[in-house]
This record gives structure tokens, C-alpha cells and sequence, in this order.
């Protein structure tokens, strides 16, 4: 049962990360057209400026779920790798409980209303000629939160079934 849910997690994240990985080509794609309009015909547009950062988040904030299910964020693991397989799966479960869950529970709390303002006022870019997304770009921050206590939950199933069955050998 657990390890359908992790799996599902994972999936669902694996989704996500692949389509907010577009954005990495869109991202470049557009810097490359930035440049050449700028010293090539002496022109630019804030939307398409801005467009790069909302990219930007959006590669970042939605990736790092996946980031996480892959183990590829910084691990300053002096001790860790020489642990058990279960000492480690240990370690991580108390770490997403005691760590990761937390931050993630405060980051979505006290965006709550920053997002919710930003959409009942639509809020729009400051910049002439910039995007009026800007109510969406900060709807990624609790999107953020939402998949990181997601995949968390996966891992500590996953490491929960590890448990289990290094436990029984």
C-alpha cells in the first residue's frame, strides 16, 4: 500500500519536473532571443525579460520535488554514508519530519496570503510592458511547498518499506 502511494508521488512528480523541465529549453530559447534583439537590432522587451525569471522559478520551484525523489540536492554526509541502509533510512525519515516538513508547513503558511492577495488583486508587473502575471508567478511558492511535503511523505513511506525489509533479512 505505502509503496503504491510513494510510487504514485513519484510519478506524479516525475510529470511535473519533465514539464517545468521545457521550460529550461523555453528559457534558453528566449535569453538566445534577447541577445540577438539587443545588440543585433538595438531593441528589447521588458515581458520577454521578465519571462525568463518566471521561467526561472517555475524551473526551480517545480523541479525540486523531483530533485529531492533523485537524491540531488547538497548532502553534507560525513557520517552518512558509512551508516546501515537502515541507519540511513532512519536518518532520513527523522530528517524529513524534523527538518523538511517543517520549512515546508512554514513556507506554506506564511505565503498563504501574500498568493492570496497577489490574486484577488491580479496583481501585474511594476514595469511598463511587463508581464501581468505576477499572481502566478507567486502561486509557485506554495505549489512548491505542496510538492516538496508530497515527495517527503513519499520518502518516508519508501524508507518505512526499506526498514521493513532490512529489518526481516
Amino acid at each position: 500500500m505505502s509503496a503504491n502511494i510513494s510510487d504514485a508521488i513519484d510519478t506524479f512528480n516525475r510529470v511535473i519536473a519533465k514539464l517545468a523541465s521545457i521550460g529550461l529549453l523555453l528559457m534558453t530559447l528566449i535569453t538566445f532571443a534577447i541577445v540577438v534583439l539587443r545588440y543585433g537590432f538595438d531593441t528589447g522587451w521588458i515581458a520577454l525579460q521578465e519571462s525568463v525569471m518566471y521561467l526561472h522559478a517555475l524551473v526551480f520551484m517545480l523541479g525540486a520535488a523531483y530533485t529531492l525523489r533523485e537524491d540531488g540536492h547538497v548532502r553534507v554526509d560525513i557520517f552518512y554514508r558509512k551508516f546501515s541502509l537502515r541507519v540511513q533510512a532512519f536518518i532520513n525519515i527523522f530528517g524529513t519530519l524534523l527538518l523538511l516538513f517543517p520549512v515546508c508547513i512554514f513556507i506554506l503558511v506564511i505565503s498563504w496570503d501574500y498568493v492570496s492577495n497577489s490574486w484577488r488583486l491580479l496583481e501585474a508587473s511594476k514595469e511598463a510592458g511587463g508581464l501581468p502575471l505576477v499572481f502566478v508567478l507567486k502561486s509557485l511558492i506554495p505549489a512548491f511547498s505542496v510538492l516538496m511535503l508530497l515527495q517527503g511523505l513519499a520518502d518516508i513511506l519508501r524508507n518505512i518499506v526499506l526498514i521493513r525489509k532490512v529489518g526481516s533479512m
